[in-house]
């Protein structure tokens, strides 16, 4: 790696609406991390300087001397990174949106990472960041790549294994519910620590210490903590009961796909529609204001966006809500927020920088962490993070009551990495029988068709 006070970190996607965030973060930590300046690459050069002139704003607001540079080559802002942060929608929040209603429209829930929708995004995915990671390989192979991109355990699970870089996934779900239960608690985040098993997008909590004390059974019986953890009303409390574990959110599509359709048929729309039309709002302000060297005014406007979009966030699944609802939740400041990609992000590079060892909750390597699923599978597990190595911590089986569920969405996976890497429609197929939330061969030829037309990778 380089230098401790020179380091690079470039990021992939950096037109996207996340990295303003980032860029705060890492300008925050800029001491901490020894970096001297982001690198940011995007394809489309008008969202990638509109970004980065936002970033400089953040910046400047905040006082600090992140430097930051944009560029159109990818090998340039990768080469002699130290971490690369990767955060890629192939297609853009469009195909998003079609993804979505083309699964309402064929009958299953619309949602980014799970279901028809989910595999489509992965097919379309694949093929371009295992060729992102190829360049990382090359020309910065002591460098991490810090995989933000969706679906984020499955493009992590294609990297490591089709490639030589050295990649993490990382996703904020887990830790915002860590943080919503230790909030429940009264707690403060160094008192409670939770034993955490899953994939990304299909995890659990599975046990709850309270200064040392098993406080489990205390949270699964009350309806008040357990109130608390989502932020819209997702579960029957029952079922969690009956489970003995605490889902993440996005269980909500395994466990009540049938609720989660009728709610967006209702709306009529899905989230990523509804994200779609923010994101165009946002661009539009932010040009206003950046063209009339209002970088004040294009914070503020960024910070309103982002208060809006997480104020809503699952509202329209768990009940018919929308994101321009007049009574969305906001928060006062959504950059120092607790939880976030950009809190997390920051927290797994401080670790493998080596200055500050940490527990995090990562998408890694298996390693014999989880006893009955392979080495090689890539798990969202807690990790002790340390100069440049990952550990995952030694867990128990998986339990009955998920253990079906954790192996065949595994299938799933290698079956939709295969598929993206040889286009092949009857692999991608049976990557849709055996999906869980899908698992039926009539419905995947028509799936395939809508789906497949706009994935210029199929």
């Amino acid at each position: 790696m380089s230098k401790p006070t020179d380091r690079k970190i470039a990021m992939i996607g950096g037109g996207g609406v996340r990295t303003p965030l980032v860029i705060f973060g890492v300008n925050e930590a800029a001491e901490t991390l020894g970096a001297r300046e982001m690198v940011l690459y995007d394809p489309d050069q008008e969202r990638l300087r509109i970004v980065a002139a936002l970033g400089r704003a953040v910046v400047a607001k905040e006082g600090g001397s992140l430097k930051i540079r944009e560029t159109s080559s990818i090998e340039e802002a990768v080469e002699g990174a130290d971490f690369i942060l990767n955060s890629v929608r192939v297609g853009g929040i469009a195909s998003r949106a079609a993804d979505e209603l083309a699964a309402i429209k064929h009958g299953y829930p619309g949602q980014e990472t799970t279901g028809p929708a989910g595999a489509a995004m992965a097919l379309r995915t694949v093929p371009v960041a295992l060729e992102q990671a190829r360049t990382v390989e090359r020309l910065a192979p002591d460098g991490w790549i810090v995989n933000f991109t969706n679906p984020a355990g499955l493009i992590t699970q294609a990297i490591s294994s089709h490639t030589k870089a050295r990649v993490v996934g990382i996703c904020d779900t887990p830790t915002e519910l860590l943080h919503r239960i230790t909030l429940a608690l009264g707690a403060r985040h160094d008192e409670v620590v939770c034993d955490y098993v899953g994939l990304n997008h299909l995890g659990w909590v599975r046990r709850i210490r309270l200064r040392g004390e098993d406080v489990t059974e205390q949270v699964l019986n009350d309806d008040t903590i357990l109130s608390q953890l989502y932020t819209a009303p997702l579960f029957d409390f029952a079922m969690i009961r009956t489970l003995r574990l605490i889902p993440t959110e996005y269980l909500f599509f395994y466990y009540s796909r049938r609720r989660a359709l009728e709610n967006q048929k209702r709306q009529g729309s899905s989230r990523g529609a509804e994200v779609e039309q923010l994101n165009r709002d946002l661009f539009t302000t932010l040009k206003d204001r950046l063209g009339a060297d209002d970088g004040e005014g294009a914070v503020a406007a960024y910070a309103a966006y982002l208060n809006r979009r997480s104020g809503s966030y699952m509202k329209l699944e768990a009940s018919a809500g929308s994101a321009f609802d007049k009574d969305a939740p906001f928060d006062e400041d959504p950059f120092r927020v607790a939880s976030g990609y950009h809190r997390i992000a920051l927290d797994v590079m401080t670790a493998l920088r080596g200055d500050k060892p940490a527990r995090i909750i990562v998408n890694t390597r298996n390693d014999g962490a989880v006893p009955n699923l392979p080495d090689g599978d890539i798990i969202e597990t807690p990790c002790q993070i340390s100069r440049d190595t990952i550990i995952p911590e030694p867990l128990e089986a998986l339990p009955d009551e998920v253990h079906g569920l954790v192996q065949s969405v595994k299938s799933y996976e290698r079956a939709a990495i295969r598929s993206a890497m040889n286009t092949d429609r009857l692999t991608a197929r049976m990557a849709f029988l055996i999906h869980p939330a899908i698992g039926e061969w009539e419905p995947t030829d028509p799936l395939l068709h809508d789906l497949l037309d706009r994935c210029i990778h199929c």
